[in-house]
C-alpha cells in the first residue's frame, strides 16, 4: 500500500454552471437525471464517487434482543444536509427510497446511561418512488429477489477479500503521546487484501475517514503529522 509523494492534479469535472457566483441548480438537476455508466451499468442520480454529508436530529433508536447474538431495531429521525442544496437541484420533494443497510456498529460505554457509537458500512438501493407516483419503481417481489442477490453477492465478495471486514488495530507514539484505537475498513475502498480508506477512532475519539491518496494520507479532523503517523501504522499492518 505504498503512498506516492508526488502530487498530480487531476482535471476537475464541472459540477454546474455559475450564476452570480452561485451554482445553477438547473444545470445540476439535468446532470442528476442524465444517464451515466459505471462498469457497464447505466444509472441516473448522483455520480459515482461523489458524497453527501448529513446531520441527524435527535432520533429514536429502539431495539429488542431476540437471540443471544441477534437484535431487532427500529430508528426514526430527520436527517439534514450539512450546508444547502443549490436551488433546483436534486429530486423533487416527496421522492422516497427503500434502502437496505449492512454496517459495523462500534459502541463503548461511557457511563451508566451513555454509550459512544460509530457506524461504518454500506447501503443498497432496493427501490425508489417518484414524487408524482404512488408505486415503487419495482414490485415487492422484485425487491425481495434483489435483496437476496445483493446479500449473496456481498457474501461472495467478503469471502474473496476477508480484509474488508478486518479492523486494523492502532497503537503508536506520536510527539510523546500514546495513541490507541482502531481503523474500520471502508468496504468499497478495499482491493486484493488492502483497504485504502479506514474510519479512525483514537483514544476514544472519532476522527473520521483516513484516505490514502496519490499525494499522501489525508484525515479531515487531524493534523497532517498525525494522519501520516496513522497511515504508517496502517501501511505496516497491510505489509
Amino acid at each position: 500500500m505504498a503512498v506516492k509523494t508526488s502530487i498530480k492534479k487531476e482535471p476537475r469535472k464541472p459540477n454546474g454552471a455559475k450564476v452570480n457566483g452561485k451554482t445553477d441548480g438547473r444545470i445540476l438537476g439535468k446532470s442528476y437525471d442524465a444517464f451515466k455508466e459505471y462498469k457497464g451499468q447505466r444509472y441516473t442520480g448522483m455520480q459515482v464517487g461523489r458524497s453527501h454529508k448529513w446531520n441527524y436530529d435527535k432520533g429514536v433508536w429502539k431495539e429488542t434482543k431476540v437471540t443471544p447474538d441477534r437484535w431487532e431495531l427500529t430508528y426514526d429521525v430527520v436527517k439534514r444536509r450539512a450546508g444547502h442544496a443549490p436551488e433546483g437541484s436534486g429530486v423533487p420533494v416527496g421522492t422516497a427510497y427503500h434502502w437496505f443497510i449492512v454496517s459495523h456498529q462500534y459502541v463503548e460505554k461511557l457511563n451508566a446511561n451513555d454509550y459512544s457509537t460509530s457506524m461504518v458500512g454500506l447501503k443498497f438501493k432496493l427501490a425508489h418512488k417518484r414524487a408524482d407516483k404512488d408505486k415503487w419503481s419495482v414490485s415487492d417481489a422484485t425487491q425481495y429477489k434483489n435483496l437476496i442477490r445483493i446479500l449473496e453477492d456481498f457474501i461472495t465478495e467478503l469471502k474473496n477479500d476477508p480484509a474488508k471486514t478486518m479492523p486494523v488495530p492502532l497503537h503508536f507514539q506520536y510527539r510523546g503521546k500514546e495513541y490507541k484505537g482502531v481503523g474500520i475498513p471502508v468496504i468499497s475502498s478495499c482491493d486484493n487484501g488492502v483497504c485504502h480508506q479506514l474510519d479512525i477512532t483514537l483514544n476514544k475519539k472519532h476522527l473520521g475517514v483516513l484516505k490514502c491518496l496519490k499525494n499522501g494520507w489525508r484525515l479531515t479532523d487531524a493534523t497532517q503529522g498525525l494522519a501520516n503517523a496513522i497511515g504508517e501504522e496502517v501501511f505496516e499492518w497491510y505489509e
